[in-house]
C-alpha cells in the first residue's frame, strides 16, 4: 500500500460539509460572543477568570519570528496536566533537530509546561473560533501540528491545511465514550484533515480510522507516556526536600489524584487500618479544592490529629509533622511525590470519573490500588493487573479490605511494586516508533 502523503491543503468538501462548517463556526462564535463579558464580569470577583478569558482570546500573545529553514518550528498541544507530561520524551527527541513550541488548554497544564519546559515558549490553545484561530496562526506560524492523544477542533484543523503545515495525532488514544461523541456530530470536527493518526494500541487505532473514513493514515506505535516516566528517585534533591517537608516520614500510603468526596472514603479507610507510624498523604487533582479538602480530612481525625498543607508548610519555612496528613496543594510535584510511597490509591476511581495515572507510581516500583471507574485507562490498568502490580477495588469499604492486606503483607508490596516497574519499562519503545511514523507521513526529518 503506498504511503498516503501529508495534508498541506483542505480537502474538497461539498455543499453540505460547507453548510455544516457556516452552521459551527456561527455556533461557537455566538456562544464566544455571549461568554466572553460573562466570564469578564466574573474575573472583577475572580480574576483568574478574566486571564483565562483573554487568553483564549490570544490576548498577550506575542509574535514569533519566522522559523529558520533548517530549524522548522513543531507546535506540541496537550489538553492538560495528563498530555503535557506525555509528552516528554517526545519534545527531548524533537528538541534536538526542531524549535519546539508547547501549547496547552488549561491552566494547570501551561502551569506545568512551564515547570517542565522552562527554555520553551508555552502558549494558551485558542478558543475554537476562526478570527481567533486565525490569529493564533498568524502569531505562532507553526510549521507543524502534533496532538497529544487527542483535541481535534474543526477550525484549528482548517486553518492547518490552509497554511500547509501537516497535523499529526500522537501517542492516540480514544475511549468508546468520546468515540461515540464524536460520531454523534458527524462530519463536523473533520478528521480526514489530520495526516497521522499515531495510535497507542489497535483498538484506538480502529476508532480513529472509523472516524477518518479510511485505515490508510493510521499507524500502532504505543504510549510515549512509558518513554518519560521516572523509574528511580536516585539523587533528587527535590525529592528529599519533599521528604523533609512531609516530616521524613517512616512509611507513606498516598492517595494522588483525588476527586471529591474521595479524600474521605481514603482517609477512613486508611485511618481504620494503618499502623500509627504511616504517614498519609493527598493530592487532589484540583488543588484549589485544598482547603475543603484539608477540612473535611480534619473532621475525620482522633483527637490530636492534624492536617498540614504543602504549601503553607513551605511558605513558613516549616518542617511537616510525620504523624499530620500532609494535603498537597500544588501544581506537578505528584509523580516526584510518588517516590516517597509506600502503597498509592489513584483518585477518580471511586466516583465516575474514569480513573487518572496509574503509570506514574507503577514506574517508581508502588503497588497500585484503584476503584471501578477506570475507563480512561483500560489499556494501563490491564497491563498493571496481568503484570500482578495493581489491586482493583470495588467500594470505600473493599479499599480499606485491599490497604490492611498490603500493610500486613510487605513481601506482597515488594512484588507488586517490581512488576509494575518492570510492566512499564516493557512498554517503552514508543518514541522511536512515533518518529519514524512522523517523518514517513508528515515530512518531519
Amino acid at each position: 500500500m503506498a504511503v498516503p502523503d501529508p495534508i498541506t491543503s483542505s480537502p474538497p468538501i461539498g455543499l453540505r460539509r460547507r453548510a455544516l462548517q457556516v452552521f459551527y463556526d456561527g455556533s461557537i462564535g455566538l456562544i464566544w460572543v455571549l461568554a466572553l463579558p460573562l466570564f469578564l464580569i466574573c474575573g472583577l470577583f475572580k480574576p483568574r477568570m478574566a486571564r483565562k478569558a483573554l487568553s483564549l482570546s490570544t490576548w498577550g500573545l506575542v509574535k514569533l519570528p519566522p522559523s529558520a529553514p533548517e530549524r522548522q518550528r513543531v507546535l506540541v498541544h496537550g489538553v492538560s496536566v495528563g498530555e503535557i507530561k506525555a509528552s516528554q520524551s517526545l519534545v527531548a527527541a524533537l528538541g534536538e533537530r526542531y524549535e519546539v513550541v508547547i501549547s496547552a488548554f488549561s491552566d494547570t497544564g501551561l502551569q506545568v509546561a512551564r515547570q517542565l519546559y522552562p527554555e520553551l515558549v508555552i502558549v494558551r490553545y485558542p478558543f475554537d473560533f476562526f478570527p481567533l484561530v486565525q490569529r493564533f496562526w498568524r502569531l505562532v506560524r507553526p510549521d507543524f501540528v502534533l496532538l497529544m492523544e487527542l483535541e481535534a477542533w474543526p477550525c484549528f484543523l482548517r486553518a492547518a491545511n490552509r497554511r500547509g503545515a501537516p497535523v499529526a495525532v500522537v501517542s492516540g488514544r480514544i475511549t468508546p465514550e468520546s468515540f461515540r461523541r464524536y460520531r454523534m456530530f458527524g462530519q463536523v470536527p473533520e478528521f480526514e484533515r489530520i495526516s497521522l493518526f499515531a495510535a497507542q494500541d489497535q483498538a484506538y487505532g480502529a476508532r480513529f480510522g472509523a472516524l477518518a473514513g479510511s485505515s490508510d493514515r493510521v499507524m500502532v506505535t504505543g504510549n510515549v507516556k512509558a518513554d518519560g516516566l521516572r523509574t528511580t528517585d536516585d539523587d533528587d534533591p527535590a525529592l528529599e526536600a519533599l521528604r523533609a517537608a512531609a516530616g521524613s516520614p517512616e512509611f507513606v500510603i498516598l492517595a494522588g489524584s483525588t476527586h471529591e468526596p474521595e479524600e474521605v472514603y481514603f482517609v477512613r479507610a486508611a485511618l481504620a487500618v494503618a499502623p500509627p507510624h504511616a504517614k498519609l498523604i493527598v493530592v487532589p487533582r484540583h488543588p484549589e479544592r485544598s482547603e475543603g479538602v484539608a477540612q473535611a480530612i480534619g473532621e475525620l481525625l482522633p483527637a490530636g490529629g492534624t492536617v498540614e498543607r504543602l504549601s503553607l508548610l513551605r511558605s513558613t519555612g516549616a518542617r511537616g509533622s510525620a504523624d499530620a496528613v500532609l494535603v498537597v496543594d500544588t501544581i506537578g510535584e505528584l509523580e516526584r511525590l510518588y517516590g516517597l510511597a509506600d502503597i498509592v490509591f489513584i483518585g477518580g476511581s471511586l466516583i465516575p470519573h474514569g480513573g487518572q495515572n496509574m503509570m506514574e507510581p507503577a514506574a517508581q516500583g508502588c503497588p497500585v490500588v484503584y476503584g471501578p471507574h477506570i475507563q480512561n485507562f483500560l489499556n494501563e490498568t490491564a497491563m498493571l493487573e496481568r503484570a500482578g502490580a495493581a489491586r482493583r477495588v470495588a467500594d470505600p469499604e473493599e479499599l480499606e479490605v485491599v490497604l490492611a492486606d498490603l500493610l500486613a503483607r510487605p513481601d506482597l508490596r515488594l512484588k507488586m511494586g517490581e512488576a509494575g516497574r518492570k510492566a512499564v519499562i516493557a512498554e517503552r519503545g514508543a518514541t522511536k516508533a512515533t518518529l519514524e511514523a512522523l517523518r514517513d507521513r508528515c515530512g518531519l526529518a
